[in-house]
């Protein structure tokens, strides 16, 4: 499985720079950050979260966690973490866990967590577990237009 083609259409029609990183093997943003030697706070990690039988992307920074209580609050919703039965299917040209943070191309809403806005670029899965994007975090925000709030705290 390549990354998807609807994820490179976006960008190139969108006209923005961005640079195709290829890596070893990857299965967390952790791991994905110490490869690509991309500190956790600039590799965008997505969440998938359930909010009243639909499901809500989460970009935050790799080395954060999703707060329910403050994503509650952000959305205006109760939400629990997805498990990967209940987002699979909505991502069928992606690996499980590689779903690039532009939640536009499969009809689900993006959250992104304010602490990313302050960044100049940001690194993300591109559908695989050997492929990242990097870009400058502007030209993310006007492609993906995503709901900005406060729901991440960082990992210790």
């Amino acid at each position: 499985m390549g990354m998807p083609s609807k994820l490179i259409d976006l960008l190139n029609q969108g006209k923005v720079r961005y640079e195709v990183i290829h890596h070893p093997e990857a299965f967390t943003a952790q791991e994905l950050s110490a490869i690509e030697h991309v500190k956790g706070k600039h590799h965008a990690k997505v969440v998938i979260v359930k909010a009243n039988g639909s499901q809500l992307m989460a970009v935050l920074p790799a080395d954060h966690r999703v707060d329910l209580e403050k994503f509650n609050k952000a959305t205006g919703r109760r939400t629990a973490l997805a498990t990967e039965a209940d987002f699979k299917s909505l991502f069928p040209d992606c690996a499980v866990g590689t779903m690039p943070p532009f939640g536009t191309l499969y009809n689900v809403a993006t959250y992104v967590d304010q602490s990313l806005i302050e960044d100049d670029f940001i690194v993300f899965e591109a559908g695989t577990h050997t492929d990242a994007i990097k870009m400058s975090y502007p030209d993310y925000a006007r492609l993906a237009n995503p709901q900005v709030a406060d729901f991440a705290v960082k990992l210790h």
